[in-house]
């Protein structure tokens, strides 16, 4: 295992490559496409035998399809014998359904986690997951990175005025109290509550003094943007001076973008784990890259070296 090699599957080749840059290496060489019935097919294209391989993969729209493209290739290398399959997923879809909250439901975290497990993954590289207990969902490591000091170093430097970091639920409290404190700011707490399965959620208060300040809303994902618009809406009517708004996942689904240039945000400031096509490129969203991120957790890994020690 003393070379190691980086490929990527179709969703988000631009990350794999900005990934290689920053290691310095070529992205390895792969055949992938689907024949005309949608069956994917997979083939690489150089040497991994008893290599360190990894390989990068959001599970971004198309989900399923990615999903399942990123299985073939784990299948692929592990029938080529790489020594080691390290599975990198910037974005790791289905975080939501981490456990039965309904009658006869699935945990399809959980069914994700296996399968990944079967086809060959031998460690799992992602980032800010939905939910911290999927990381017991695996049976191999699984090393989870944060994108919290990039984002509050970003805020950190536009030195916002009287700035209060608003977390847009209880579950999301404790990375947007680790965020207040890179920016030494208070905490507030926005009270909702999820409707059915419907992508709708019912603001319900805001506990913690927010007028008068400057808002900065965290939050692991934006889907349709439905839940941050109510937040910008009860921010707005509780007083607020600005609101700047900051995700890991741009996910930015159905009416997302339209919702987002509805509202009052400053700034919504979001990273590249998953593609942030042009189309959803609005003037006061701003993207920063997790390249440098992912090649140094990368590098880490081959290494031996501590993942843990780049957050401290």
């Amino acid at each position: 295992m003393n070379e190691m090699k980086v490929f990527t599957g179709t969703a988000h080749p631009q990350l794999a490559r900005a990934v290689t840059e920053y290691l310095g290496i070529p992205l390895g060489q792969c055949e992938v496409f689907d024949f005309s019935n949608e069956n994917t097919f997979v083939r690489i294209l150089e040497n991994v035998r008893q290599r360190d391989v990894f390989v990068i993969q959001p599970f971004c729209s198309p989900v399923n399809h990615n999903i399942m493209e990123f299985l073939i290739m784990l299948d692929a290398f592990k029938r080529s014998s790489a020594g080691r399959i390290t599975a990198v997923v910037p974005y790791y879809a289905y975080a939501r359904t981490d456990k039965k909250d309904q009658p006869r439901v699935p945990i399809t975290a959980r069914l994700l986690a296996d399968v990944l497990s079967v086809a060959g993954a031998n460690r799992i590289l992602t980032m800010d997951l939905h939910a911290a207990q999927i990381q017991g969902f695996f049976n191999i490591p699984v090393d989870e990175l944060t994108a919290l000091n990039i984002l509050g170093n970003y805020f950190k430097e536009k030195t916002l005025s009287n700035p209060v970091v608003v977390a847009t639920d209880i579950g999301i409290t404790k990375r947007a109290r680790d965020l207040a404190a890179i920016l030494d700011a208070p905490l507030a707490i926005m009270e909702k509550r999820r409707i059915g399965n419907i992508d709708h959620a019912e603001t319900l208060n805001v506990i913690g003094e927010v007028e008068g300040k400057t808002a900065l809303t965290v939050d692991d994902e934006i889907d349709t943007a439905g839940s941050l618009v109510s937040v910008v809406s009860t921010l707005e009517k509780q007083g607020v001076k600005d609101v700047y708004s900051c995700c890991t996942h741009p996910i930015f689904s159905g009416p997302a973008i339209e919702r987002i240039a509805s509202c009052r945000i400053k700034e919504l400031v979001v990273t590249d784990t998953v593609p942030v096509k042009d189309g959803k490129k609005l003037h006061n969203i701003t993207v920063l890259s997790m390249a440098p991120l992912l090649g140094e957790a990368i590098h880490r890994i081959h290494t031996g070296l501590s993942i843990g020690a780049m957050f401290e």
